[in-house]
């Protein structure tokens, strides 16, 4: 366990997916959204086949017993993705991590309704709690004081698409551990993303017109994929209660970058809200940590010569990652999980 080293790779990857964020903000809709994904996958892959080929995990990451699950997943995927890019296009960067911020309460919602878990009062009026954060944050669109456009409609519109997808991502996470493996989640999404994305060639993709815009296309690629594969590698050095909260630093990199590259300056209201919002999910990472504990102590114990090795460090990484990945263990962690909302690769 090495907390500083895992809250740095923590923070750089909140870092990375802002500045994936930031660069599809910067194209603003200048390219189709399926170009922009096929670049996102594409250019992801580099870092992923680096770190996965260095760890020797290559070889077995398109097998599988379950395709039709890794589809779904894809499914997730491929919306989450089309939904962050349609959605940075059209409102404030902050605006829109804000609102990504929903993702770990929607997934409570999720886990009751189709893996039947049972959730309690806390964490349900901590989902109550920050939904109603997300109300307060639409203030200023809701109000008299803002007005409610069409571009800004449909961005709101696709970016909680966005966070549901999210859910549904983790939730179908949840199911695919039991077998598979991070390399093989992580590839088969990426590659389904890559393949859906080049379906849309024909309906305007067109060569990048300026070096920036080409260097800005293969940076949403790189940054995502960098992303990703820090977030992963954050939980192989600390437990998920240690570094959820961080999971909100994204809300400062979003407020940072907007400003300096776009004069973009969160109202009141967003922040305000944002701030309940994370605090609702704090709560729920906490809650299902202790729950976790808990369920660990009421575990039976087997004798040590019954238990190998490898199952007590996968059960106790099972622990640590409770929190954000229902038991998902630490070394099968997915980057498109918990704010990658503000990832939006599902």
């Amino acid at each position: 366990m090495n907390p500083l080293k895992a809250i740095s790779l923590k923070l750089l990857s909140t870092l990375m997916f802002a500045l994936m964020g930031a660069q599809v903000r910067y194209l603003g809709g200048a390219y189709p959204v399926g170009e922009v994904a096929f670049f996102r996958a594409l250019f992801a892959l580099l870092p992923i086949l680096a770190v996965f080929g260095w760890r020797g995990e290559l070889r077995g990451a398109l097998r599988t017993r379950r395709p039709l699950d890794h589809v779904l997943r894809g499914i997730f995927s491929i919306v989450g993705t089309f939904c962050t890019f349609g959605a940075l296009a059209r409102i404030p960067l902050a605006d829109f991590t804000a609102i990504a911020f929903i993702a770990p309460l929607i997934t409570v919602v999720f886990a009751a309704l189709f893996l039947k878990e049972h959730v309690r009062a806390y964490r349900w009026t901590a989902v109550g709690i920050g939904f109603g954060g997300v109300i307060f944050m639409l203030q200023p669109h809701l109000g008299l004081q803002g007005e409610l456009t069409t571009p800004v409609l449909v961005g709101l519109g696709f970016a909680f698409t966005n966070a549901m997808t999210a859910a549904g991502a983790t939730i179908q996470i949840r199911r695919l551990t039991a077998t598979e493996t991070t390399a093989s989640i992580v590839v088969f999404m990426t590659l389904l993303v890559m393949l859906f994305s080049l379906l849309t060639v024909g309906f305007g993709w067109r060569m990048p017109a300026r070096t920036i815009e080409l260097a800005a296309l293969i940076g949403v690629g790189v940054s995502g994929g960098l992303g990703q594969m820090f977030f992963t590698e954050s939980y192989r050095y600390a437990p998920a209660s240690l570094l959820a909260p961080f999971d909100y630093s994204a809300m400062l990199w979003a407020f940072i970058l907007g400003f300096a590259l776009f004069a973009e300056v969160p109202t009141a209201p967003v922040l305000v809200g944002a701030v309940i919002v994370a605090g609702a999910g704090i709560f729920v990472v906490l809650r299902e940590r202790l729950l976790g504990l808990k369920r660990r102590r009421e575990m039976p114990i087997a004798p040590i010569a019954a238990v190998p090795d490898d199952g007590i460090a996968a059960q106790d990484s099972a622990v640590d990652a409770d929190a954000l990945t229902g038991r998902l263990p630490a070394d099968r962690a997915d980057g498109k999980m918990a704010l990658t909302g503000v990832a939006g690769t599902g």
